[in-house]
């Protein structure tokens, strides 16, 4: 399949066909409301679910296979804030406190796009590496500490250690890591007694939760005016920069055409979850309206609908396919 086959096939998939259904509903403002206590649900029982498949898979995967991509991983979580942060205060003129504040988020993950990413490569027939949710929690949590500490270090204030709590103790990493440790615990046929509820229903529960996303990022997007254009090509930018690098630091550790792409998705996305409650405590000064916007009004949207297929050609090509 070409550039533009993906492109199409990701475009018609149900889940982004929903969030696009999501924003429609927003905009024409419909009475479609999904409620809060089975948003909430729905958040549980994703990240829960590819904690358990991942540790699963983990639990047969020798440590000789893990050790490299793992090491590329926590490589991508120093250079991705760091890079981030340059570019707002160098180019975008941000102050520190701001800047900061949007790095946390472009350093960090985030979990939706990670699972938009491993399905797409299920609809691509593409094999993944079973490891991949161990990278997420790599990847997120010291992204976001790194961000927070260059804020703390020019400004000295902020309770570094309440946001780092914060981190840990926040639903994404305490869901993706126990969910892990126990499908690791449990094995591969654990998880087959569980198959029913968090394996054979978990494409249907990803379409509900991305309605909903759908229509709160459409929220967001009366905010494009107020964060500037330099916030919106950088929303845009950044990912493709930071995706080309977890694509080859991937292709580097000797991860496959999958494992790769879906590294450097995670790489190229911002996260709306785990960075935002860590910068609420951190730095309750920055403005939500750059942060919140541009990871889930502008990035997410182009790597759900334009960024995966292109991070997937960019893999291919790197392990010398057309």
């Amino acid at each position: 399949m070409d550039t533009l086959e993906l492109l199409r096939i990701n475009l018609l998939s149900p889940a982004v066909l929903a969030f696009a259904l999501g924003i429609t509903a927003t905009l024409v403002k419909s009475d479609l409301k999904i409620p809060d206590a089975l948003y909430t649900t729905l958040s549980i029982y994703l990240l829960l679910a590819i904690g358990l498949k991942g540790g699963a898979a983990l639990s047969t995967t020798p440590l000789a296979e893990l050790w490299k991509p793992a090491l590329a991983t926590l490589l991508l979580s120093v250079l991705t804030p760091l890079l981030s942060y340059a570019v707002l205060r160098r180019l975008g003129r941000f102050d520190v406190v701001n800047a900061a504040a949007i790095a946390a988020h472009y350093g960090s993950v985030s979990a939706v796009t990670f699972i938009a990413a491993t399905t797409f490569m299920q609809a691509a027939q593409q094999p993944v590496e079973g490891f991949m949710p161990t990278l997420v929690a790599i990847l997120e949590v010291p992204a976001i500490v790194i961000a927070l500490l260059i804020a703390r270090r020019s400004l000295g204030e902020g309770s570094l250690g309440e946001a780092v709590r914060e981190i840990f103790a926040g639903k994404s990493i305490l869901l993706l890591v126990g969910g892990s440790l126990m499908g690791f615990l449990a094995g591969p046929e654990g998880l087959k007694q569980i198959a029913p509820v968090f394996v054979d229903p978990f494409r249907g529960v990803l379409v509900l939760f991305l309605l909903e996303l759908g229509m709160v990022a459409a929220k967001r997007l009366r905010d494009l005016q107020k964060v500037g254009v330099f916030l919106i090509g950088f929303g845009i930018g950044m990912p493709l920069v930071q995706g080309f690098l977890g694509v080859w630091l991937g292709s580097l550790a000797g991860m496959s055409v999958g494992g790769a792409m879906v590294l450097g998705t995670m790489a190229a996305s911002a996260s709306y979850i785990a960075a935002p409650a860590a910068v609420r405590i951190a730095l309750p000064q920055a403005n939500p309206s750059y942060y919140l916007t541009a990871s889930l009004g502008v990035t997410f949207p182009f790597n759900l609908t334009l960024g995966i297929p292109l991070y997937f050609a960019l893999s291919r090509w790197l392990h010398g396919g057309s």
